[in-house]
């Protein structure tokens, strides 16, 4: 089995964001906040998170702050639940919480809840779970959990259930990995998980992992080295991570590397990109891959930050 080659990806991170009018920053300029968290945080998880600007990165991100107090993907760009999580976490990563309005940003997100207890992404209404879980997982970091309807937020999640134990995007949709760990992170965050068949949706989840090693979303698809975050993350809040073989998944995320140039790929021998680093990197971080620091499975932050928001006076 080959090693990670910690160095070389905290490179690759450091030059994707060097490279404005690179064909991959131009197709990424609506998601940079996104892609922001992905490098940041991975960059945190290999230890290496002070190679960045502090100062540059906070006032960049605050510059993407709406009246509406919701964040957008870029200066200029619409806000957006996505975008303003991302910020938050961001925020977060460098203990720098207390630049931003937290009634603010509190408000756009209340202001998001449905009456079923869903939430909308933005003005615009477009419902998915994605944006329970982003909703919850913000509002809690900004300690302002109260301020949203917990329960029925937690109800219209798990009308999302399905018969094979799994969560799709609204009622009745398709079991989906990246679905699941949104709802399960939602349901862990609010003290809920006791409302899942674990053992159930253990098996769904165990049963994503392939012959190589990887892990897919769902059945009959090819790996992707970002289902290491989302299905093991989800079985690792459900205690069920030990239904499938860590050995063979760490030997897939390595055979994604790229060990001349660094970054991390969906699948063997694909292209790079900052997405599947980061998610690559956090699956080993799960997977207590040495030199890694822990992150924590439900704030998708590293252990140490999550400590500093809810334990630090």
């Amino acid at each position: 089995m080959g090693e990670l080659v910690a160095d070389k990806h905290v490179r690759y991170i450091l030059s994707v964001e060097k490279k404005k009018d690179s064909f991959e920053s131009v197709v990424m300029e609506h998601l940079r906040m996104n892609g922001a968290y992905w490098g940041l945080t991975a960059l945190d998880i290999m230890g290496k998170l002070d190679t960045v600007d502090t100062n540059e990165v906070v006032s960049w991100i605050m510059s993407c702050q709406h009246e509406s107090g919701g964040f957008g993907g870029n200066v200029g760009h619409d806000p957006h639940i996505l975008y303003t999580l991302s910020a938050v976490q961001v925020l977060a990563l460098f203990n720098k919480l207390d630049v931003v309005d937290v009634d603010k940003v509190t408000n756009y997100i209340v202001s998001l809840q449905n009456e079923d207890g869903s939430f909308s992404g933005d003005i615009w209404g477009e419902v998915d779970t994605r944006f329970s879980y982003i909703a919850i997982c913000c509002v809690s970091i900004l300690h302002r959990l109260d301020r949203i309807n917990v329960e029925k937020a937690v109800k219209y999640i798990i009308s999302c259930k399905n018969m094979d134990g799994g969560f799709g995007c609204t009622p009745g949709g398709e079991s989906h990995a990246g679905q699941i760990f949104c709802c399960v992170g939602a349901l862990a965050i609010t003290g809920s998980l006791d409302l899942i068949d674990k053992d159930l949706l253990g098996w769904w989840l165990c049963e994503r992992q392939v012959k190589s090693g990887g892990l897919n979303g769902r059945p009959e698809k090819l790996p992707d080295v970002c289902y290491s975050w989302w299905v093991l993350s989800s079985l690792i809040m459900i205690d069920r991570v030990h239904w499938i073989s860590k050995e063979k998944l760490i030997k897939f995320i390595l055979d994604c590397q790229d060990t001349e140039k660094g970054g991390i790929s969906d699948r063997p021998d694909d292209a790079v990109d900052v997405f599947h680093t980061y998610f690559g990197v956090a699956g080993l971080s799960l997977l207590e891959y040495p030199g890694l620091k822990p992150i924590d499975p439900a704030y998708a932050l590293p252990v140490d930050v999550v400590d500093q928001i809810f334990f630090s006076k």
